[in-house]
């Protein structure tokens, strides 16, 4: 992983609906263990999630909800034809990473960790 030094990351998560605290904040240690969490971001329709938003407080950080029209606008590297067709947009951690970071390049692309889509861009870059 080669993120801009000192720069917080955006990260991008896609996962099914009940996932917990622990296993959301366990995927992202693995992902990201070292890195400046800014945000956590996904679909509007799992931004509510009680597992993510716990996760998120944990961390400090906000929850950033994107709708499946504006995820679908972001060109990503490894879009999903599953996730188009159950989702309306062919990638979430990905683009809702680039979307909350205002970037239009990932830092890491996606990974999967105990179930959970995971990417990153970093803010402002």
């Amino acid at each position: 992983m080669d993120v801009v030094s000192g720069g917080e990351i955006a990260v991008g998560i896609g996962m099914r609906p009940g996932v917990g605290c622990a296993d959301i904040l366990r995927a992202v240690r693995v992902a990201f263990g070292g890195f400046t969490i800014g945000c956590l971001a996904t679909v509007d329709r799992r931004a509510g999630e009680p597992g993510l938003v716990a996760a998120a407080a944990r961390l400090g950080v906000s929850v950033v909800g994107f709708s499946p029209g504006e995820l679908s606008g972001v060109a990503v590297p490894n879009p999903s034809l599953r996730t188009a067709g159950a989702l309306g947009t062919p990638s979430v951690a990905e683009a809702a990473a680039m979307l909350a970071a205002g970037s239009d390049v990932l830092a890491v692309d996606k990974t999967v960790v105990g179930g959970i889509v995971l990417a990153a861009a970093v803010i402002g870059v």
